[in-house]
């Protein structure tokens, strides 16, 4: 008798790949926050703030009368250096994966663009209120050794005025973002960034009929009640609001539109 041997039918249905989850929003703002501080120049952007805020509470302590600093005045001082450099590393951020073509990587792994860009936005906010708890942090290390040298050190601080420091923060990291986006070269961006609000503070002060203008527009005029611990009127707050229409939103809309539409290299 020959044996009969039972061969397993062969199919020839195509084999499925399981399909691996697509990271969440919260998973990629994590990574975008590692990108700020995992380059060379991110770090070193932030150890400059982070020597600034410490010089300029030193310089406070150094030229005003002992006797009236606190915290509110050491906190509210160190803003000003923050504000002024934390937006290049939301240049840097996005500038940074075109110039070293690490783009391509990004929009492979996640190919629907515009999670990456609000990712980055969230991340841009996350370091804007991480900056400011940074200021109070050196802020109260600057009150100890106010009170140590002769300071009544007051540790009071306006709830409103904190908030206030917070949302101007939150829109300087977002204008730097903004103008990333919209010029995709860390040079550029950066010149543009310092450059055209300067120039137009300039012809805001020296034309005479610009004055009006300059007063809606000008931020180094609107954005200053934010960072001073001022109590905003209706007007100052529509003053912001006109002048960040301009100079954020417009520029973040464009860039928006540059990178979703740009071809990576």
């Amino acid at each position: 008798m020959t044996p009969v041997v039972d061969v397993p039918a062969t199919t020839n249905a195509a084999v499925v790949p399981t399909a691996w989850p697509r990271p969440s929003l919260a998973t990629l703002t994590m990574v975008e926050l590692r990108k700020m501080v995992d380059t060379r120049a991110g770090r070193w952007l932030l150890v400059v703030i982070a020597l600034a805020c410490a010089g300029m509470a030193g310089i406070q302590w150094a030229v005003n009368d002992i006797a009236v600093l606190d915290f509110e005045t050491f906190f509210f001082g160190s803003l000003l250096p923050v504000n002024i450099l934390l937006p290049v590393l939301g240049i840097l951020t996005v500038t940074s994966e075109w110039s070293q073509r690490t783009a391509q990587t990004t929009f492979t792994l996640v190919p629907v663009r515009r999670r990456v860009l609000v990712a980055k936005l969230a991340a841009g906010v996350v370091m804007a209120v991480a900056s400011v708890l940074a200021s109070m942090v050196i802020a109260a290390a600057a009150t100890v050794v106010a009170i140590v040298t002769g300071s009544d050190g007051g540790w009071g601080i306006d709830a409103v005025a904190l908030g206030n420091a917070v949302v101007a923060q939150v829109i300087g990291v977002i204008w730097g973002l903004a103008f990333g986006m919209m010029l995709l070269n860390t040079p550029l961006a950066i010149v543009t960034y310092f450059v055209l609000p300067m120039i137009w503070n300039i012809l805001g002060v020296s034309v005479a009929a610009l004055e009006t203008a300059a007063q809606w527009l000008d931020t180094s005029r609107t954005l200053l009640p934010l960072m001073s611990g001022d109590t905003l009127t209706g007007q100052q707050w529509a003053q912001v609001a006109t002048s960040v229409g301009v100079w954020v939103l417009v520029p973040l809309v464009v860039g928006v539109v540059r990178v979703l539409r740009a071809e990576v290299s």
